[in-house]
């Protein structure tokens, strides 16, 4: 949607009264209360009466169809040139795939193994319109969006939790963008068993700063909640930082979709991950990151070594022997605060397993970092913009057992020195045989 379109002019416009309306009303009603008048409760037009509170909001204005459809698509801003809808066959398998026309003569003329070749020369896409975003508010269809713009640059970043501990990786997630100031909102997925953070730019950022500062804040978040898992860092949209020839990156499906919402899916939810009882009023009030700010905390991420924080190895680095490669971080120059044991035992079998027992997830973190390394082939085929689909950003070879970190026996020495380094003596002992431990 172009930031000069009318209908966005008004909404912003209106927001922004909003806003000074909301301050106003909170100002006032401390007065009223600091000199000890009751709060009187007012009916609304429609004869609802509103909570009147200093902790309350004010009224919102109830927003009109295309205002909403306006604050929608202003805030989850993807390629406008096209879009996916969902499917889901008897079987019970679902997918996404573009909204295109098809020229079916073309595509039954040719042979059987060209016909997807001719299917992607001779499709056209549908756009994104207002009509598609009310249908899939109002339940006609499913849609996703591609949120990497041609130009390589992204209106948000979204970040997807998964696993069964997704509400306490989430959870992590969100305690670092507070500690960042980077505002940040959670959208319960259309399953519910999973969630997606968003956080929403000012104006487009390159893909690559966006995944920089997701990197930056997942780096973070791992200190206080190792178990978020390596993996983490392939769950962005956008994806990629830049665009595969011919494609059109990964997409995301839009909240608020209609089934779902009925079991309290697909929406946003608070700190106690219950839904808001106005979503609308939710998204009209969310603010969105300056680019600047963004920059800055990316900025200051590479300086510190916060962005990924495992071993370099990309294309870059071809000629250079692996084993040399310096690791891109310099976190274990910090000392971790808090108690920490006076010695680990660690034993060398077929792996390094080293002891959990009193070892603060900080610590649990770094050790699990000496065993991975970012993955050549994913930057290989991402300078050449091809698809990146099965190759892992991070290959991690370390593994968090129930009460032991097993590492290859090549990391002993890294391993050695960072605990050293706490003032943790390591009480290295051999397994009697090579057997696995856990």
């Amino acid at each position: 949607m172009n930031e000069s379109d009318p209908k966005l002019l008004d909404l912003q416009s209106d927001l922004a009264e909003v806003q000074r309306l909301r301050e106003e009303n909170v100002r006032l009603r401390g007065l009223l209360q600091e000199h000890g008048i009751q709060l009187p409760v007012v009916q609304a037009p429609n004869g609802i009466p509103v909570r009147t509170s200093t902790q309350s909001i004010a009224h919102t204005p109830v927003l009109k169809a295309e205002q909403r459809i306006a604050l929608f698509r202003s805030l989850f801003h993807g390629r406008d040139d096209v879009y996916a809808v969902r499917w889901e066959n008897p079987d019970g398998r679902t997918g996404y795939m573009p909204k295109a026309d098809r020229d079916w003569k073309a595509y039954l003329r040719a042979k059987s193994e060209d016909r997807k070749k001719v299917d992607r020369q001779t499709r056209k896409f549908r756009p994104l319109t207002d009509e598609v975003v009310r249908g899939h508010l109002v339940g006609d269809n499913t849609v996703g969006i591609y949120p990497l713009l041609p130009d390589e640059t992204c209106w948000f970043l979204a970040v997807d939790f998964d696993k069964k501990t997704w509400q306490k990786d989430a959870t992590a997630f969100l305690a670092v963008c507070g500690e960042l100031k980077v505002p940040a909102a959670l959208e319960r997925s259309r399953s519910g068993n999973g969630g997606h953070v968003w956080i929403f730019f000012d104006h487009p950022v390159p893909a690559s700063t966006a995944r920089k500062l997701g990197c930056a804040i997942l780096t973070r978040a791992m200190e206080s909640r190792h178990q978020l898992g390596l993996d983490s860092y392939d769950r962005f949209f956008p994806n990629q930082d830049t665009m595969p020839k011919g494609g059109l990156g990964n997409l995301i499906a839009l909240p608020l979709q209609k089934l779902p919402r009925a079991d309290g899916n697909s929406v946003f939810i608070d700190a106690e991950f219950r839904p808001y009882d106005d979503q609308w009023a939710f998204l009209a009030g969310l603010k969105r990151m300056p680019v600047t700010a963004a920059e800055a905390v990316v900025l200051e991420a590479q300086r510190s070594g916060d962005l990924i924080g495992v071993r370099i190895s990309s294309a870059e680095d071809e000629g250079q022997d692996p084993w040399t490669l310096p690791p891109s971080r310099k976190r274990a120059e910090r000392l971790i605060p808090g108690s920490l044991p006076v010695q680990v035992r660690i034993v060398r079998s077929n792996l390094l397993y080293i002891e959990k027992k009193d070892l603060p997830s900080a610590m649990l973190n770094r050790l699990l970092r000496l065993g991975a390394f970012q993955n050549p082939e994913f930057y290989k085929a991402q300078a050449m913009r091809l698809p990146t689909f099965n190759k892992p950003r991070v290959i991690a070879c370390g593994e968090d057992l129930a009460n032991h970190i097993a590492l290859p026996r090549g990391c002993l020495v890294e391993v050695i020195e960072l605990l050293k380094s706490h003032r943790i003596k390591p009480e290295v002992s051999f397994a009697t045989g090579w057997r696995r431990i856990e």
